[in-house]
């Protein structure tokens, strides 16, 4: 422990006081008052596990999951059902503590046998020395040159009337009785294997019991022993399992070596958590540590320049950089056990999630989007990453973007020399993101490709790129206004119902323009966007993969003569900049206005891709507004327009009485959207809405195209994947959907 170190970067350590919980927090007292100048305020240990596990319950939505051969699992956990439950916390000892609710637990049972087991135990059979080194043993280990099993007693066969299989252990340890052997001449990879497996499997009967004895439906395991060690978490697992009958499941948590440290923060009176909310906090993975081969070199990385050269550094070495965040190496787990693997090939990895941590943002302004049909089954990702396929194609994909996104990012920042540096720093970390990913899927939470694609944002914002694409949206929204003029002239000459058909063809044939795919990508280098854009729409015909137009065309019309009320407001999500929201969705947008409906433009907090931010809508409503009493209107009624922000020829014009059109910002950077993350505005403003459109693939496809909401909802998107198309749509690239979904 160097004080130096230590007092060298921060403030002085004078009259500072660290609250710390657990037996350390009395054995290195002192020391920590002698060479760090530090007081520790001790908080009871029982108190802390118990906050610490009750806040990640209830805070970080992929907290819990479940681990069986080898397959981790996330549980969702509703915070109003969550009490109570039996939280088992392996130490040296075990405790088993019943939790009915914020402070409200008892210590019901326990057992000496535990982590302290397992290693001194194992310390004094295979003269390994630390906990981790035994852990590590295990992995190489066969339990069944030592374990006796069923079949050892029955000449091989199962004891089937009891319902014991063959490969069942009836005895740990049991053959060592009948075998003329020594210490020696057992592995002590086998012996390592063989005691952890005895361990847990004892401490999963008796949580079970203690469960079934308290009526628990929950069992969380946590505590050293654990340490995310994949195999320790099956055998826990299988051993509740088996005891149970397949009716109880144990679950770990993917924070579950903090829950004293948080506990103990929690105890500091002014913490202001405790009405946080699950949908207010936003994990992100940041580049937190220099880590390479398996270990942490110095003290955690500070600003930004720091990163940059501690990546340099190690490239310029020939070092791989294994991920931004620290990670333990990839190994295998042993064999055998209460049921043994089939095959000696067998093999489970170490993914040590307890590491696999970002830092926590307290976000107060965000909210759930309000018109959920049910709140409790949404999930944003409409493609399953947990599918290995699935990740490989994309982690494919966005490694093959990866370049090109560089020199765009690169080139928005003037393509100087630091901006270089930033760069190759960024696709470092990116890259590292990935394979970490590759590795172990679920390290940083339940993934989705939203997740990818958000992590992708954040990560260029981490090495401050701000907006890659800033010229290239600058450039393109210029030349979709330049043609807007004539397009609005069209469009007024035709009927009505003939004009939305235009309308709603246009939003289709304009979201081509996506710099997240690389078919589209590709066509920008063959052609103008004015070039793209008429292409795209001399190749509208219906009917379309997914068309639903008349079903809305009757909710927007009728049939007959009974002509339906029109929408009260409806919140437009637009995409992309360009002829995406200035020739599609702005001029739909207008039919609304015309229609008498309130109409609420929605876009991204912060810039992704080409995708349009909130900040930048305005400028391009005013430009519109040039050309069109409607949206001049509807804009200054909506507080968009300021005499600095227009310049109407005819100055003396008064714009004619309209509804409002209005612009919020969604909350989130990213191309795709959690509607269970929004911003309070969009929140707002959803209130009245009875009418939801969601346009591009990254908001109607990869996200919420199976969302459900109790407004009528339009989901507008050409697909330009054709992998996209082929699974979801069961179509090709360049089909379009245009999904209508009455209020249910």
């Amino acid at each position: 422990m160097d004080s130096r170190r230590w007092q060298s970067k921060g403030p002085s350590t004078e009259n500072t006081v660290i609250k710390a919980t657990g037996g350390g927090a009395y054995k290195f007292a002192d020391l920590f008052k002698e060479r760090l100048g530090i007081s520790i305020e001790k908080e009871d240990e029982m108190n802390c596990l118990v906050a610490g596990a009750n806040f990640l319950l209830k805070a970080i939505r992929h907290e819990a999951f479940t681990h069986m051969e080898g397959q981790k699992m996330f549980v969702q956990i509703d915070q109003n059902d969550l009490f109570p439950y039996l939280l088992v916390n392996i130490g040296s000892g075990v405790s088993m503590i019943k939790v009915d609710g914020d402070g409200k637990f008892q210590r019901v049972s326990g057992t000496n046998v535990g982590g302290g087991t397992y290693w001194g135990l194992g310390k004094l059979l295979t003269k390994c020395e630390s906990f981790d080194e035994l852990l590590e043993l295990s992995q190489r280990g066969d339990n069944r040159t030592i374990d006796m099993l069923v079949g050892d007693i029955y000449g091989g066969m199962d004891y089937s009337k009891i319902g014991l299989s063959a490969s069942t252990i009836a005895s740990s340890f049991g053959k060592a009785i009948s075998e003329n052997k020594g210490l020696d001449d057992y592995r002590p990879e086998d012996i390592s294997l063989s005691l952890l497996r005895m361990i847990s499997y004892n401490i999963g009967q008796i949580s079970y019991l203690n469960a079934l004895r308290f009526g628990l439906k929950r069992i969380f395991f946590g505590g050293f022993f654990i340490r995310g060690h994949a195999y320790t978490m099956d055998t826990i697992s299988f051993a509740v399992h088996f005891w149970s009958k397949g009716e109880a499941q144990a679950m770990f948590l993917r924070h579950e070596g903090f829950l004293g440290a948080l506990g103990a923060f929690m105890s500091y009176e002014k913490h202001g958590l405790d009405d946080l909310m699950v949908h207010q906090l936003v994990e992100r993975f940041p580049m937190g540590a220099p880590y390479v081969g398996g270990n942490i070199h110095g003290p955690p990385l500070g600003d930004l320049n720091e990163k940059i050269s501690w990546m340099e550094k190690f490239v310029q070495k020939g070092t791989e950089i294994t991920a931004p965040v620290p990670m333990a190496p990839p190994g295998t787990t042993g064999l055998g056990g209460f049921e043994v693997p089939s095959s000696k090939g067998d093999t489970l990895r170490c993914d040590a999630s307890e590491l696999n941590v970002g830092v926590l943002h307290l976000v107060p302004s965000l909210e759930v989007f309000p018109l959920f049909a049910d709140p409790k089954r949404y999930e944003p990702n409409t493609i399953d990453l947990s599918d290995r396929s699935e990740l490989e194609y994309w982690y494919t994909v966005l490694s093959e973007q990866l370049s090109d996104l560089v020199d765009k990012a690169v080139a928005s920042e003037g393509g100087t020399d630091d901006a270089e540096r930033r760069g190759d720093a960024f696709a470092r970390a990116f890259s590292a993101h990935l394979a970490r990913l590759m590795e172990e899927p679920a390290a940083y939470g339940k993934l989705g490709l939203a997740n990818l694609l958000e992590l992708r944002e954040e990560c260029l914002r981490e090495f401050h790129f701000i907006d890659a694409y800033r010229s290239i949206k600058q450039r393109e929204n210029e030349a979709s206004l330049a043609v807007l003029p004539d397009l609005l002239k069209e469009l007024d000459s035709m009927t009505e119902e003939a004009r939305m058909l235009t309308l709603i063809e246009g939003v289709l044939a304009a979201n081509i323009f996506d710099w997240g795919s690389r078919a589209c990508v590709d066509l920008y280098h063959k052609g103008t966007i004015i070039e793209i854009y008429r292409m795209s729409r001399n190749k509208m015909q219906r009917p379309w993969r997914v068309d639903d137009f008349d079903v809305f065309k009757e909710r927007m019309f009728g049939s007959g003569d009974k002509k339906p009320e029109p929408h009260k407001r409806a919140l437009l999500f637009v995409d992309n900049s360009g002829a995406d929201i200035v020739l599609g969705m702005l001029p739909l947008a207008r039919e609304l206005l015309r229609r008498g409906t309130e109409v609420v433009l929605v876009a991204n907090s912060l810039p992704a891709l080409n995708d349009v931010t909130a900040m930048e809508v305005p400028d391009i409503v005013a430009e519109a507004a040039k050309h069109c009493d409607i949206l001049r209107g509807a804009a200054e009624a909506g507080g968009l327009l300021v005499d600095a922000m227009i310049n109407i020829q005819d100055s003396s014009k008064e714009s004619p009485s309209s509804v409002p059109l209005m612009v919020v910002e969604n909350g989130c950077g990213s191309p795709c959207i959690d509607l269970r993350q929004v911003s309070s505005e969009l929140a707002a403003a959803a209130k009245d809405a009875d009418l939801v459109i969601l346009e591009g693939m990254g908001r109607a496809l990869h996200t919420n195209f199976n969302a459900r909401f109790k407004c009528d909802a339009l989901k507008l998107a050409m697909v330009k994947n054709q992998r996209l198309a082929e699974k979801l749509i069961k179509g090709n690239i360049y089909d379009c959907v245009c999904r209508f979904e009455p209020a249910c």
